[in-house]
């Protein structure tokens, strides 16, 4: 069973997430991936948008932006921009985007859930638009053990590390000044064998790899 657990000051949302933490955190170069694989000007809709880390700088980016989300502590933080607030396997808009985007390595959740989301991803992308997924690196579920590194004024530190078969657990601090979070999460591989599959199922295909680790790719509509 996966495990989905937070602590620390302000709100923590169902899966364990800080509200005050991820409002601190910084683009890391994920709008200028996601900027570089959809045409300009791009309607694009995020699922699981949090306090809008990337959905922002997009529409900075001239593209026109809807975030989803099921917290709305999260989606308090993103007042500037449209948002719904709704969980993500069920969404149903009636509507359709040039792009839509699947980042924060959602796609790394137990198998069900992650059909779940390809599903909500094709019933929202036009039939000449593109989806933008973002896993985890493929190495890291052999690599991740305890350690430590600072960067952009967070330390992180990797305080558990389980491994249940290919899942694998982890419990996470994160140190901002004086404040502490945990959170304490699962991700579920996902081969290529079994993206394959998942991605038909969904009526999706695999289009390219964005970056030569293998974190982002683009999915097309399966036509005919």
């Amino acid at each position: 069973m996966s495990t989905y657990l937070g602590s620390g000051p302000g709100e923590i949302t169902p899966d364990g997430c800080s509200v005050e933490f991820y409002s601190l955190l910084p683009p890391m170069g994920e709008p200028a991936i996601v900027h570089a694989a959809v045409p300009a000007d791009a309607s694009i809709l995020e699922l699981g948008c949090g306090t809008g880390r990337i959905l922002r700088p997009l529409a900075e980016l001239g593209h026109s932006v809807l975030g989803v989300d099921e917290s709305p502590a999260m989606l308090a933080r993103l007042p500037e921009l449209p948002t719904v607030r709704a969980r993500i396997e069920t969404l149903r808009l009636e509507r359709v985007f040039d792009a839509v985007l699947l980042a924060s390595t959602m796609l790394n959740t137990e198998p069900a859930q992650r059909r779940a989301f390809l599903r909500t991803c094709r019933r929202h992308v036009g039939p000449q638009g593109v989806v933008v997924v973002q896993q985890t690196e493929p190495s890291w579920f052999d690599t991740v053990e305890p350690s430590a590194h600072e960067h952009d004024g967070i330390r992180r530190v990797v305080r558990a590390v389980r491994r249940d078969g290919p899942r694998v657990d982890v419990v996470i601090d994160y140190h901002v000044d004086e404040r502490t979070w945990t959170h304490a999460f699962s991700r579920h591989p996902v081969g290529a064998r079994e993206l394959a599959a998942d991605l038909a199922s969904a009526g999706l295909r695999l289009d390219r790899w964005l970056t030569d680790d293998h974190t982002w790719f683009t999915a097309r509509p399966e036509t005919g």
